[in-house]
């Protein structure tokens, strides 16, 4: 028998013991991975409300928007769920760098041997 939740149509998040799922964002225009984090049911619903990324601090243990002090959020213009319902893809318009370091996105060194180096 098919598991509904991977072939049905009915949103069903499949999180972890901690309640939280991983969450990639990625630049509609380019397609760059922008950012992963961790969203919990909160931050789910937040964001498929608002149209704008929200996700949960694992480090501060609390729910937070992104973009709420630097202005830079992450505007949503479309939702995925992977195929077991275990991981969530953001598709997003960027108002600013993703990365909290200044930088377009967090992914942005490249690992050489031992070390890392600009990917730009």
């Amino acid at each position: 028998m098919a598991d509904l939740r991977e072939t049905g149509l009915v949103l069903d998040p499949k999180y972890d013991s901690a309640g939280l799922i991983t969450a990639v964002a990625t630049d509609r225009v380019s397609g760059d991975v922008l950012m992963l984090a961790h969203m919990n049911a909160e931050a789910l619903r937040l964001t498929v409300e608002s149209g704008e990324a929200h996700f949960w601090s694992r480090s501060r243990s609390a729910l937070w928007k992104k973009g709420e002090t630097s202005g830079h959020v992450l505007r949503v213009a479309d939702i995925r769920i992977d195929c077991d319902q275990d991981a969530v893809w953001l598709i997003v318009d960027p108002a600013g760098p993703a990365c909290h370091t200044g930088e377009r996105s967090c992914f942005y060194r490249r690992i050489d041997g031992d070390r890392l180096v600009s990917a730009a």
